[in-house]
């Protein structure tokens, strides 16, 4: 039974990662044509790149945090008994491979705030799975609830693109 929860977790993360890819290099678009083409390196944490009119601009820093919780919690999940650091590390080789990724390509900006955040949230997501864990002392009932309602979620953001492609 476990090997069949961590086969549907690794699917389930694999089909995330793929969302995100979308969501951060391609901005939820279909055609090309319709990315941004910036070329930018911002190392000044919470700099200019989230300042608009003056203003901080509090909900892409959010944005950023919460699209990489999930990806701690699947990290978590996968890889409970490894060491904290060890977890964190491939969270930011993701952060890391789509920041650059957006640099390269040309379709981004590179910014350490997002680095930071994107972080931060897989950090957030690990914690969050860990006081489950520790709150209903099941991990293997935590973890099928938890594949379940990812099952559920994913089932549901399919719909949701198939909706988007077909308005497109």
């Amino acid at each position: 039974m476990k090997n069949h929860q961590n086969k549907l977790t690794i699917i389930l993360f694999t089909i995330y990662l793929i969302f995100l890819t979308w969501i951060i290099l391609f901005k939820m678009q279909f055609d090309t044509n319709a990315l941004p083409y910036i070329r930018s390196i911002n190392l000044i944490p919470f700099g200019e790149s989230v300042i608009v009119n003056g203003k901080i601009y509090v909900s892409e820093i959010i944005d950023n945090l919460l699209i990489f919780i999930p990806v701690g919690m699947y990290i978590e999940i996968l890889a409970k008994n490894q060491k904290f650091y060890k977890k964190i590390i491939p969270i930011l080789y993701i952060t890391l491979f789509l920041e650059i990724s957006q640099y390269i390509f040309h379709i981004g900006a590179t910014d350490i705030t997002d680095i930071i955040m994107n972080t931060s949230g897989g950090i957030i997501g690990i914690l969050a799975i860990s006081i489950l864990y520790k709150i209903f002392k099941n991990p293997k009932k935590v973890n099928k609830i938890l594949n379940i309602l990812a099952l559920i979620c994913t089932a549901l953001l399919m719909a949701f693109l198939f909706i988007l492609i077909a308005v497109n």
